[in-house]
């Protein structure tokens, strides 16, 4: 058994799979950077991301699959799921070695467990297409912050900068800790610095005068079309779960 170890990345993957034919490697364990827990007579590679191996892999599976199948394997591996780039190689080792294409195979079991994964992105994009509430700034740029259980910001760029193409806005991961930035034209990865402005005083300070009026008159809203004879939490939560409300200004 071989432990490899890479950066999490999807290009540090494929750069992973790239090794394991180049090395002639059967057995594996892939693990993400992270402290030392291997047995004291484990084999261990660590594996430094390649774009170059990882390109000709990528181009060696556009032979194999489809490019909806690329497509889905980049949303599983943005899972970032514990112990699942495993079954990741796994799905991509069995798509080189087929004669045929595999995606639909889902009597295998890397096949069907991708496809799991697959769904499970896919329900939270959606849930972050319908939940996420931007707020105004000083500085005319709309701010939204979310903490998602898989890492589905890449996947929401199409989606907000098509609904929101007139207006500069970021959405922003607390959990990740990095964002995505909209100037009107393009979009660039972003990390922020909330060492000064973690205190709730301090961001709300940051808001315009205006957002602070629609915030006010949105929560209204709520309330007032609210009908307490025909509440039902339990639907509630199933449509909205309670982890997403911090982020909701109707419920704030």
């Amino acid at each position: 058994m071989t432990t490899l170890i890479y950066d999490g990345t999807f290009e540090g993957l494929l750069t992973v799979v790239f090794e394991i034919y180049d090395r002639r490697l059967d057995r594996v364990n892939l693990q993400r950077n992270q402290p030392d827990t291997a047995a004291l007579f484990e084999n261990k590679l660590q594996v430094t991301t390649d774009e170059i191996r990882a390109n000709r892999v990528l181009k060696g599976l556009t032979q194999r699959v489809s490019a909806m199948g690329i497509q889905r394997l980049y949303a599983a591996h943005l899972a970032e799921m514990e112990g699942e780039d495993n079954n990741l190689v796994g799905y991509i080792r069995y798509a080189f070695d087929s004669a045929q294409n595999i995606e639909e195979d889902y009597g295998n079991r890397f096949v069907l467990r991708v496809s799991e994964m697959v769904r499970m992105v896919r329900r939270e994009k959606h849930r972050m297409e319908a939940f996420v509430r931007f707020q105004k700034l000083k500085d005319d740029i709309f701010y939204a912050a979310i903490e998602p259980d898989f890492n589905v910001l890449p996947l929401l760029i199409r989606h907000f900068k098509g609904r929101y193409a007139d207006q500069k806005w970021i959405i922003y991961d607390l959990k990740r800790k990095y964002g995505i930035y909209y100037d009107l034209h393009d979009t660039q990865y972003i990390s922020l610095d909330f060492a000064n402005i973690g205190k709730a005083a301090n961001i709300i300070a940051a808001f315009t005068e205006e957002e602070t009026i629609y915030q006010h008159l949105w929560k209204n809203y709520f309330t007032s079309v609210n009908i307490p004879s025909r509440k039902n939490t339990r639907l509630h939560v199933r449509h909205i779960p309670k982890r997403y409300w911090k982020h909701l200004t109707e419920k704030i």
